[in-house]
């Protein structure tokens, strides 16, 4: 007994499908299953194909491509229908792809049998195989829906829509359609050769094209066969003829109820456009809509904040004889890419340079607003020649003024309508090397000596600007030798990545202390530090991570540096007025430090100045004027440490009782330091002294510890 009839008696028929050639070939038990007579036939697909019940032919149709892609056997229930569309039987196939030689295509026959299965032959929706059909369909959507809301760019738009595989017919070709007043625009096309959509660009609305009328009527047009299309757009239709397809469907992409395009997709084989099908298209030319939206308002937004940002942001302009600068503005906060941090370099009457750098609160349009205004009224009172401390006064009375005159709005509290601003202004004296440093609520600057040693050079401070409209704000001088660098910058280039400033310094460090020549380096340097990939391996302890924006300000002093030993220096004065200046002082001796071999003498060395300066306030009448200098090799260098005031009494060494509260500081200078020293002055005099630096910790340090 042959192998036709042996599957014949059990109800089980064999067929093949010829991909290359259309053809499907049955035995007598498959054509009996399929409707058709019960005898061996060689029918064209288009004639088998309306034997399967729509929403199974997609189904089998991905079933067989997924097969195709891992080499395995394509297994599906379909269900078999007669002319006038009533289910006749449920038939189990189960076939193999086999690939065919043929250069330059894809060809396979598909080989398998069908057998009839005891299943109930209700509606399309009660089958188990449309149940299958629509999760695929609903999983397909969904990964397109996610893919196209993530597309933040119309170039990410068509990239994502040309990698679309739709459940069962995915379409070969796509284009965009987009309109520019009277004419259709091509936005982009996928699987098209370059210069195949020139035809159909700048094509008139009015032309006899389908794109054309679905943009006019809003309504979308499916198009099965090239006779249909031919037939009904016989003008375009040359234009589509070389391309090779047998069905398209244009459909419009409307937003917010207008038509701003239409999307075609087109098909090497021939697709009816069943229900299923066009529900599909139709979602997807929605989600498409959306996302071209979308993408096309952030590049409007984008290229609004670049000319937002370009336009209150200065240029630095021509460089300043004796002094090299560089800056740097990154927008982080999202949205609108401008937010509230600026710099600024101004020229004064007297021929000094002003250099400014603040944040106002908050990362929107009306920090920006805020902050241009409050960035031109800093200039117009720079330029009115008054000394940094009168000009964030005038500053603070301004944008205290500006946030009372904007009032509440609609929902909006005191504490959103009141805003303030950080502010650090430096007025620097190209030839001398000083800086007059006056800050509002603003991170200190950082001094950067000859030998790369990064400091924090604290500075007398006020209140953010907007706070108090009568706020003081002391002047703090700083100077500079030759070759050495000052670094301004916002909280944004210490804090973003859960930073602290303690934390955000300590990452900071290593990058201002790389021997650099390039200023503009150094600027790029310190961004990467904190958007770079390497910033993603050092997030700070905090749990809020959320960035902000940045703005950094690089300045140094040129000219020849003086050929001497490696060396840093420090100096500060403590009035009278600011005894907790000495907590300054004693940080900026740390931070002198901060690589020194033995810990033990950076102990003592604060302890001596806090003794010395904390004598000058109480002794005498004057200010104490600090200044810290280490010198030589690093594992052989020398401190020195003088604090001098205006009064011509020496210090007289004690030896307090041991319930006293005083008396103990020359005896600590004798016990703690390598050295020291007391020299009288023409006006006053100076108390020193000198630690010798070691990588072992010295005896007298342990002694002094004992």
């Amino acid at each position: 007994m042959r192998t036709e009839e042996i599957l014949a008696a059990i109800g089980t028929g064999l067929w093949s499908w010829d991909s290359s050639s259309g053809t499907v070939t049955l035995d007598a038990e498959a054509a009996r299953l399929l409707g058709l007579p019960a005898e061996p036939t060689v029918r064209p697909g288009g004639e088998v194909r309306p034997r399967f019940h729509p929403a199974d032919w997609n189904e089998i149709d991905g079933v067989v491509n997924f097969a195709i892609a891992e080499d395995t056997v394509a297994e599906a229930r379909m269900r078999i229908l007669d002319e006038h569309g009533a289910v006749l039987r449920t038939v189990r196939s189960r076939s193999k792809p086999v690939p065919v030689e043929s250069p330059g295509r894809h060809v396979y026959v598909l080989m398998g049998t069908l057998q009839e299965v005891a299943e109930p032959t209700g509606s399309a929706a009660s089958t188990p195989l449309t149940g299958d059909w629509r999760r695929s369909r609903e999983a397909f959507l969904l990964d397109a829906g996610r893919a196209l809301a993530e597309a933040g760019s119309t170039e990410e738009v068509l990239r994502v829509a040309g990698s679309l595989s739709m459940p069962g017919f995915s379409p070969d070709g796509l284009a965009l359609f987009g309109v520019a007043g009277d004419r259709l625009t091509v936005i982009g096309h996928h699987g098209h050769n370059v210069g195949d959509e020139k035809p159909f660009t700048e094509m008139l609305l009015q032309t006899d094209y389908p794109a054309a009328e679905v943009v006019r009527t809003g309504q979308a047009i499916y198009l099965s066969s090239p006779e249909e299309y031919k037939r009904r757009y016989p003008t375009t239709w040359p234009l589509a003829q070389g391309f090779g397809r047998q069905s398209w469907a244009f459909l419009p992409l409307i937003s917010s109820g207008r038509t701003m395009g239409a999307w075609m997709a087109g098909f090497r084989h021939s697709v009816a456009f069943s229900p299923d099908e066009r529900s599909v298209l139709t979602t997807v030319a929605r989600m498409l809509a959306q996302a071209l939206t979308r993408a096309g308002a952030a590049e409007t937004e984008r290229e609004l904040s670049l000319g937002l940002q370009k336009a209150m942001m200065p240029s630095l302009g021509p460089g300043v004889p004796g002094l090299t600068v560089a800056a740097r503005y990154i927008p982080t906060g999202g949205g609108l890419q401008v937010g509230g941090d600026w710099y600024d370099m101004i020229p004064l009457p007297n021929g000094r340079i002003a250099l400014v750098i603040g944040d106002v609160q908050g990362h929107d349009v009306r920090a920006a607003g805020l902050m241009g205004q409050l960035r031109i009224a800093l200039r117009a009172y720079a330029t009115e020649g008054h000394r940094p401390d009168a000009v964030l006064s005038r500053a603070s009375r301004f944008l205290s003024g500006l946030t009372d005159a904007y009032g509440l709005g609609d929902g909006e509290d005191a504490s959103d309508a009141m805003r303030f601003a950080t502010c650090l202004y430096a007025e620097a004296d190209p030839e001398t090397g000083t800086l007059d440093i006056a800050r509002a609520g603003h991170p200190d600057p950082v001094v950067i000596s000859v030998d790369g040693t990064a400091v924090i050079r604290q500075t007398a401070g006020g209140l953010p600007l907007g706070i108090e409209k009568d706020a003081d704000y002391p002047t703090t001088r700083v100077v500079l030798g030759p070759g050495e660098t000052i670094m301004l910058c916002t909280d944004g280039l210490i804090e973003t990545g859960g930073h602290d400033m303690a934390t955000g310094w300590t990452r900071l460090r290593p990058v201002l202390e790389e021997p650099v020549e390039d200023l503009e380096r150094l600027a790029d340097a310190l961004v990467q530090a904190v958007h770079g990939p390497g910033s993603h391996h050092t997030t700070g302890p905090l749990v809020d991570r959320r960035e902000d924006d940045i703005a950094v300000l690089v300045l140094r002093r040129e000219g020849q540096r003086a050929r001497r030993a490696p060396g840093r220096r420090s100096a500060m004065t403590i009035a009278q007025a600011e005894p907790e200046r000495i907590a300054s002082a004693r940080q900026q001796l740390r931070e002198l430090l901060h690589d020194w071999a033995d810990a033990e003498q950076v102990d003592s060395a604060e302890l001596m100045v806090s003794e010395m300066a904390t004598n000058v306030l109480v002794h005498t009448d004057g200010d104490a004027l600090l200044v810290a200098e280490v010198s030589g090799e690093r594992g052989e260098r020398r401190l020195r440490v003088e604090v001098a005031d205006t009064s011509d009494e020496l210090p007289h060494k004690r030896r307090p009782g041991e319930m006293a509260s005083s008396g103990r500081g020359l005896v600590l200078m004798e016990m703690l330091a390598d050295t020291w020293g007391v020299d009288p002055r023409g006006e006053g005099k100076s108390i020193w002294f000198e630690l010798y630096e070691s990588a072992e910790p010295a005896e007298f340090a342990a002694a002094g510890s004992a």
